[in-house]
């Protein structure tokens, strides 16, 4: 027996909910700003104080906001952990201490996991930050601070499902983050070191000597060279480039695809034709300490695709092209 044919939906009709939906969440969105307040600025200050680590917990939807609330504070340089409130009871309590803060999310603020919490939480003098849409609730008049994340509608047309408000929630605490990781002057390299195994790590800790061409490698010519033997040493080493130097190896300039087509267009004999004449001189270069995503910037920045890696000398030292970088997986 075959099962029963999805109905077909007309497509206007599933764009305008999309649309719909959308709308209403960035509404909700927006409307919490008018609520920062003092409140906010309490809440990360009880933060910054913690002696131990800021224990985030929820239920259901909230329990899913508030995992990812937890994982990116603790990559941002605020130690926190996501605290199941149905598990707590069963033995997981033990894992908040007095040095701890909590950040509880819930909608209602009457989510019964969470309000078992409390008497806990009180015996400890651990200090409470509610994430809830009813400030008056049981949860609301116990915490330590109350942040109100609440919205009118939900984006469900059945006003059930939670969706503006999960989408709320996360949005304050993503500002709770970010307010936290400026606060403590965290760095790129901090990031870094807190995503070693995933591409986040690799964006922001590979520099350009990992990613270089070095050696014979590297297209190079001298300046009294012929346009026609740079021709061919741009085509031999397929950097998109090669780079002009002098008898010391400083960097004069680079003869790029660009360069070419110049040339070309104003009939030059290439045979005759010096790449001192041709090149483009005083031309962009990057470090080998550099960032591979500084090299990623310049490249968009200035519209061009290769790089000579030079010394602090300004002498030739490497070369990249952004197939190097999409290969290090750096863009």
């Amino acid at each position: 027996m075959h099962p029963p044919t999805a109905p077909q939906a007309d497509a206007t009709k599933l764009l305008a909910s999309a649309r719909r939906t959308l709308a209403i969440e960035a509404h909700a969105i927006e409307a919490l700003e008018e609520r920062l307040d003092a409140s906010f600025a309490q809440a990360c200050h009880l933060c910054l104080a913690c002696a131990g680590r800021v224990v985030v917990t929820g239920m259901g939807k909230s329990g899913h906001i508030a995992r990812k609330v937890a994982s990116t504070l603790a990559s941002t340089g605020t130690p926190a952990f996501f605290l199941h409130p149905a598990e707590a009871g069963h033995g997981d309590l033990g894992m908040i201490t007095e040095t701890d803060v909590v950040i509880a999310l819930t909608n209602s603020g009457e989510t019964p996991e969470i309000l078992l919490l409390l008497p806990h939480l009180k015996r400890l003098g651990v200090p409470l930050i509610a994430l809830t849409g009813n400030p008056r609730s049981t949860l609301g008049s116990i915490a330590t601070v109350v942040l109100n994340v609440g919205v009118s509608d939900e984006a469900c047309p059945l006003n059930l499902a939670p969706t503006a408000s999960t989408a709320a929630a996360l949005a304050m605490g993503d500002a709770l983050a970010v307010a936290l990781l400026e606060a403590r002057g965290f760095t790129r390299q901090a990031y870094a070191d807190a995503h070693p195994g995933g591409n986040l790590g690799r964006r922001v800790l590979m520099l350009v000597e990992q990613v270089m061409r070095t050696g014979d490698a590297v297209p190079r010519v001298s300046p009294a060279t012929t346009l026609g033997v740079g021709l061919l040493e741009m085509s031999k080493k397929g950097l998109g480039m090669t780079v002009v130097v002098d008898d010391a190896g400083k960097v004069l300039g680079v003869f790029t695809d660009g360069d070419l087509r110049r040339a070309l267009d104003s009939e030059v004999d290439i045979h005759k034709t010096r790449m001192s004449d041709a090149m483009t001189r005083n031309p962009k270069a990057i470090t080998a300490q550099s960032l591979a995503t500084q090299a990623v910037h310049l490249m968009e920045l200035h519209r061009i695709t290769a790089l000579p890696v030079t010394d602090d000398r300004g002498e030739l030292i490497g070369a990249l092209n952004v197939h190097d970088l999409l290969r290090a997986g750096v863009v």
